[in-house]
């Protein structure tokens, strides 16, 4: 049997992860986000982007991936909010394939992203997820995040207005 192993993303695989990256959002935020948000996500973007990350290593970028073949992948690092502790870490990202939903993708890929927070240093870590994608959210209230009170805020996305709540746990 196979199992799920997770590495530190190369150049090589940033086209695999903005194929990612655009599918499961088109696949998420379907009831979400405009459909010309959606439609007008290009892979070629989010490749130069995610291969720039992988570059800097800012995030971090991580892919799970079984037989060689990429089921999802994570991006984390030092938390990009204004005002949190350098012990505060972030999950920039975290996506899975629609077609590997529910085969434990998320979970290697959030225990990998821990890991490498602690090794980092930190205590805490906290990202940012839209307030109406349920999927999402019991995947991190599983995983032990807490919505944080107050931190509701409004962005503006494809000329859409959509709410999103921080989320945080401890990691020690």
């Amino acid at each position: 049997m196979s199992v799920i192993q997770v590495r530190p993303a190369t150049l090589r695989d940033a086209k695999a992860i903005a194929e990612i990256h655009v599918a499961s959002s088109q696949d998420a935020y379907k009831a979400l986000l405009p459909a010309a948000a959606l439609d007008g996500m290009s892979v070629q973007k989010r490749q130069a982007f995610w291969r720039e990350a992988i570059d800097l290593c800012e995030p971090q970028v991580m892919v799970a991936h079984l037989d060689n073949k990429i089921m999802g992948f994570v991006g984390f690092d030092r938390s990009r909010d204004k005002g949190t502790p350098a012990t505060t870490g972030e999950i920039w990202a975290l996506f899975a394939s629609p077609e590997h939903l529910d085969k434990g993708v998320g979970l290697a890929l959030w225990d990998a992203a821990r890991d490498g927070l602690q090794e980092e240093g930190c205590t805490k870590v906290t990202l940012w997820c839209y307030l109406r994608n349920d999927r999402a959210l019991r995947f991190f209230e599983l995983a032990g995040f807490k919505r944080e009170v107050g931190s509701a805020r409004t962005a503006e996305v494809g000329g859409s207005r959509i709410e999103e709540i921080r989320l945080f746990r401890s990691l020690v």
